[in-house]
């Protein structure tokens, strides 16, 4: 057996019921005092000044040419996840893959709650649609091919950004392996139509977007990415992995793209 599957129960005591009841009431607090922090940070979030959108973004859909207002679908606000797939690529990120199995299930709670959420990527809508429809995701997905919104939204960084050495990502400059970044945005929208940005996220900001990251982190070996070139190399597309033996690495988009998104 691998030694990745095993369960060090060096680091795992095993004692009785009330000494465990114990602990866990220890522990407990501390939740919950995280989860106060994690409440109060949500309000700081939600009191963050707001920048009017000025420019007259264009994304192609399904359905057509479509302006970022037509994206909020008749909602109030909008969600976007800066999906890393780039003009040239054949397949999306692995990683950024992995945080899209994410979506499908929470959009009809989300439009209970006004809300309405789109992934936009730069690579071309047909490149889109037939990586979609493999994956089999519902969510819409849009392109911003030949527009500003991704290099606007610093997702995406053209070969002048590039040959500087270091892109502005994630508010400072520093190296990027790749010409396409991860990151979620949102966006609300007035009763005259006017749009504001509100909010963006990058690097390990999108770890929100991903309820696999919660579940992992209740469970004793957590996420397990101790000793991994980078956090996400486990990563796989959903009908890419071998569970009964080593998967092959996931390259797709070569291996410094899918590390952006760790």
């Amino acid at each position: 057996m691998s030694t990745r599957t095993m369960i060090d129960e060096q680091k795992h005591p095993v004692v009785s019921q009330d000494q465990w009841i114990a602990a866990r009431k220890e522990l407990l607090e501390k939740e919950k005092a995280s989860s106060r922090s994690m409440d109060e940070l949500s309000e700081a979030r939600r009191r963050l000044p707001w920048v009017k959108v000025e420019k007259d973004y264009v994304f192609d859909t399904a359905d057509g040419k479509r302006s970022l207002a037509d994206l909020f679908a008749g909602r109030e606000q909008l969600v976007v996840y800066h999906f890393m797939f780039g003009p040239e690529w054949q397949e999306g990120c692995p990683s950024c893959s992995f945080v899209s199995d994410h979506f499908d299930g929470t959009l009809a709670h989300l439009a209970a709650r006004n809300v309405s959420l789109v992934a936009v990527s730069r690579a071309p809508l047909a490149k889109i649609e037939g990586f979609k429809e493999r994956m089999g995701w519902e969510f819409p997905w849009v392109s911003s091919f030949g527009g500003d919104f991704n290099g606007d939204f610093r997702v995406s960084f053209d070969d002048e950004d590039r040959e500087q050495g270091r892109v502005n990502y994630n508010y400072k400059l520093q190296e990027f392996p790749s010409a396409e970044a991860p990151g979620v945005s949102v966006f609300c929208k007035d009763a005259a139509g006017d749009v504001y940005h509100t909010y963006s996220a990058y690097g390990r900001g999108v770890e929100s977007l991903m309820g696999t990251y919660r579940i992992l982190d209740l469970v004793p070996k957590g996420r397990d990415e101790d000793g991994l070139s980078f956090s996400m190399e486990w990563v796989r597309y959903h009908d890419r992995y071998d569970l009964d033996g080593g998967a092959a690495r996931a390259k797709s988009c070569g291996s410094g793209a899918v590390e952006a998104c760790a």
